[in-house]
């Protein structure tokens, strides 16, 4: 009885935690499906009764939604390629080849994790204003071609990989790239996934620097439009609101329901390895 009265006083505080994750969510559908009247009766009330689609119907018809999910599909997509590119690269690099300094280079990488983002905006903006790239996709792409959590992630996978493998390749005559592609990239296939995931979701939420760069509304991210609406609306219009938010987070949540087992054992991979 002691036990189970010790695991009950630890659930409560997870189980309240838990609540105070998802009210939000489920605040916001609540809301996208309820009409004015419901909205300002009812505010808190999670169970919308009944449950409308007109906002739904005015978001797809006077929204140009399809536009914008192109553009931050264009670039999110953009990004976490390149991301992705660059992580598994260096990497490689760093478990593959012996080269001076090679720890405290990587080190040195680690410490960019310290540094703030809004640090790092003006130095940006400056660099895209130079080279012509502003109010364009590649503007709001280049800055986060490469990323530190990535490269991180991936040496730790790699380091898991048996040594006896790659140099079994290395002394049948393969070349670097022939063992990264061969060898390496098909054992970290799933690490790869979840990184990928991380950086797309990442990348489609990303506001303020999307703000700074992109100019024309035509080019504009779904998290831009969403603002764009809402103040358009004067903030009164909520639950048309609460349906552009769930439009606008149902492809990075469908990625992450489908494939969080990649994301966990990603994490639980880099914990293990130091």
């Amino acid at each position: 009885m002691k036990t189970d009265k010790k695991e009950l006083m630890w659930h409560i505080p997870l189980l309240i935690a838990v609540f105070i994750q998802l009210w939000p969510i489920v605040f916001m559908i609540s809301t996208s499906l309820k009409d004015m009247d419901q909205i300002f009766q009812a505010t808190l009330n999670p169970l919308p009764f009944p449950p409308t689609l007109n906002n739904y119907t005015t978001v797809l018809e006077d929204f140009p939604l399809l536009t914008y999910i192109y553009n931050t599909f264009i670039i999110a997509a953009g990004t976490t390629a390149m991301k992705v590119i660059t992580s598994v690269l260096a990497a490689f690099a760093f478990i593959y080849y012996d080269f001076k300094y090679k720890e405290t280079i990587f080190n040195s990488m680690l410490l960019t994790f310290f540094i703030p983002v809004t640090v790092l905006i003006m130095p940006n903006y400056l660099l895209m204003s130079k080279l012509n790239l502003l109010n364009h996709p590649l503007g709001v792409m280049l800055p986060a071609f490469a990323d530190g959590m990535g490269i991180f992630l991936m040496r730790q996978t790699m380091r898991g990989i048996p040594k006896a493998l790659l140099e079994a390749a290395i002394l049948d005559g393969a070349k670097p790239f022939v063992i990264l592609r061969r060898v390496i990239l098909p054992l970290i296939k799933p690490s790869v996934i979840a990184v990928a995931i991380l950086f797309f979701i990442n990348s489609w939420n990303e506001y303020f620097w999307p703000l700074l760069v992109l100019q024309d509304k035509d080019m504009y991210t779904l998290p831009l439009a969403l603002q764009m609406f809402i103040s358009a609306e004067g903030g009164s219009e909520w639950g048309i609101a609460m349906a552009v938010a769930v439009l606008t987070s149902l492809p990075p949540l469908i990625l992450y329901v489908f494939c969080q087992k990649f994301i966990l054992n990603t994490f639980m991979q880099s914990g293990v390895k130091g």
